[in-house]
């Protein structure tokens, strides 16, 4: 039987100790951060996500956490309000989209895992490099509450996020993709009479996604890219302007942006890893490959591979034989979904694009009002976003 230690105590890592831990294998999770609560870009938990927690027994559980649910997906569009998808067909127990932080998903679902006892979290350790001997990943360098440790395993796996340390460790090459858009993320106030329109608001040169987490909107703000100092440079008065221009019902709350120490900036970025692992050592998630907040289904496409990752490695990691070729096999199994996606998802780059150069008023076009009143069309959407292209399942340990 083979050990286990996981860079990264994101939801691909937590979720892959999770599955191992479950088959009774030793893993180790470690999250350089001392604790979940931090901002997060990702705060959907899809219909694809919630059918893998109910083969685990963990749907009705789960759903006792505080969250907002929505069944479909609309955005406005030049004051125009266009239902893009309806999750109401899926083939799923969970129609909807949970928001949630994903602080309360991550405690969740340690939580369980906690319960079965070859998992390990270590909360406060930083992995810093890795461990290698005769050009075999051997574990991990890490630096911890107690000082620097070494922590042995047969396998390694980087789910340290888009600054992987893991894979500069292994010289794994990254393919960069031209993305024309960053993100600013800040909070402002939510009134329960406001309204839910999932995927944003697009108008006057500006677009913006409003994530409900109950009190608050957790706003992501889509700029063009190297747009900040000039947006800086026009002041907070003209930028509040502007978000309440947009989202009129926002008038009046704008005021609590009162610094830009409140506005964080958000590197969008799409790549890919030429090869996701190398002998001892395998990436996954944003590690092998960073998505675009485009869809918000970057922490699903990541579940998607852990889960994947678990169905192909335990066999053999529980008869000790877990080799270069079976890691490689990974790669090979999710690397066109995720190719796919990641394309969609540029193509949608390039319509924002041209959507924050244009200041004036949108006038959506007809092909946009044509397409959205076909239920074929928000079917459509709906797998897309809600499944992916390669849904996952557990498999029985």
């Amino acid at each position: 039987m083979q050990s286990t230690c996981i860079i990264g105590g994101g939801p691909a890592g937590v979720m892959l100790g999770y599955l191992l831990a479950r088959a009774g294998l030793p893993v180790t999770v470690l999250e350089k951060h001392k604790d979940f609560f931090r901002d997060f870009r990702g705060d959907t938990i899809h219909p694809s996500t919630l059918q893998l927690l109910d083969e685990l027994g963990l749907y009705e559980k789960f759903l006792q956490v505080p969250h907002s649910q929505v069944s479909g997906l609309s955005a406005i569009i030049g004051g125009q309000k266009f239902v893009m998808s309806d999750f109401s067909h899926l083939p799923t127990r969970a129609k909807f989209i949970v928001l949630m932080p994903q602080w309360d998903f991550l405690d969740f679902l340690s939580r369980e895992a906690a319960q079965f006892p070859s998992f390990t979290l270590r909360m406060g350790w930083e992995a810093t490099d890795i461990l290698a001997r005769g050009g075999v990943v051997t574990g991990v360098r890490a630096n911890t509450p107690e000082g620097p440790q070494e922590i042995a395993a047969d396998l390694t796996v980087g789910c340290d996020g888009r600054h992987a340390m893991s894979r500069a460790g292994a010289q794994l090459s990254v393919v960069e993709e031209g993305v024309p858009i960053d993100v600013l993320w800040f909070r402002i106030a939510r009134q329960a009479s406001d309204p839910e329109n999932a995927l944003g608001y697009a108008n006057y040169g500006r677009f913006a996604v409003l994530i409900n987490r109950n009190d608050y909107f957790q706003v992501a703000y889509l700029i063009a890219k190297g747009d900040y100092p000039n947006i800086q440079q026009a002041g907070l008065p003209h930028f509040r302007e502007l978000l309440e221009r947009m989202v009129p019902f926002l008038a009046g709350r704008t005021a609590e942006i009162d610094s830009w120490e409140k506005v964080k900036l958000l590197t969008v970025q799409v790549n890919h890893l030429e090869r996701w692992s190398a002998p001892g050592l395998l990436c996954i998630g944003d590690a092998a490959h960073a998505m675009s907040p485009v869809g918000g289904i970057g922490v699903n496409i990541a579940l998607q591979d852990a889960v994947a990752a678990a169905n192909i490695l335990t066999g053999p990691l529980r008869a000790g034989q877990a080799i270069p070729e079976q890691l490689e096999q990974v790669q090979r199994y999710r690397e066109g979904a995720v190719r796919n996606t990641q394309r969609v998802q540029l193509v949608a780059h390039r319509v924002l694009n041209r959507v924050l150069h244009d200041r004036g008023p949108i006038t959506p076009p007809l092909l946009l009002r044509v397409a959205t009143s076909l239920p074929g069309f928000q079917r459509l959407t709906a797998r897309f976003i809600g499944l992916g292209l390669q849904p996952q399942h557990i498999h029985s340990q």
